[in-house]
């Protein structure tokens, strides 16, 4: 599984965590993350998040300025009252902020979920894409 449940003994960062998320008004769970990474290229950004057995339905992805939120829930599929002799998958709601160097084109945005990776090809806005300029001679 490439969700991760941190163990509560990290009491200090889980103490963080539940800080920052008292803003928001959902009770995102603290303890439910997934890996991710970035990757810069000259007119754009490529964000790939592992996110296995989420549904895209399941799936808020927000883009402001130079800050991209990835948001969702994890179902949880078991029954009430069955008993299980192990119960490890993880399941609630989750909650990613990522701040990105340079202003963002949220209109032009591609998202593509498959095989549980959730690719985000964000392109940058058109005062951030780097300029060549031509020196004239008087």
């Amino acid at each position: 599984m490439t969700l991760y449940i941190h163990p509560t003994r990290r009491g200090h960062r889980r103490r963080m965590m539940e800080e920052m998320m008292q803003d928001w008004d959902e009770d995102y769970s603290p303890n439910l993350t997934f890996p991710i990474d970035v990757q810069v290229e000259k007119e754009s950004f490529t964000i790939k998040a592992l996110l296995p057995g989420i549904n895209p339905d399941d799936l808020d992805i927000h883009i402001m300025n130079e800050t991209v939120t990835i948001s969702g829930e994890l179902q949880d599929d078991r029954q009430e009252g069955e008993t299980y002799l192990i119960a490890e998958r993880p399941s609630g709601k989750f909650h990613r902020v990522i701040t990105l160097p340079t202003s963002l084109d949220a209109s032009n945005v591609e998202a593509d979920l498959e095989n549980g990776i959730l690719t985000l090809n964000i392109p940058k806005a058109e005062e951030a894409k780097p300029r060549t300029i031509k020196v004239k001679r008087k």
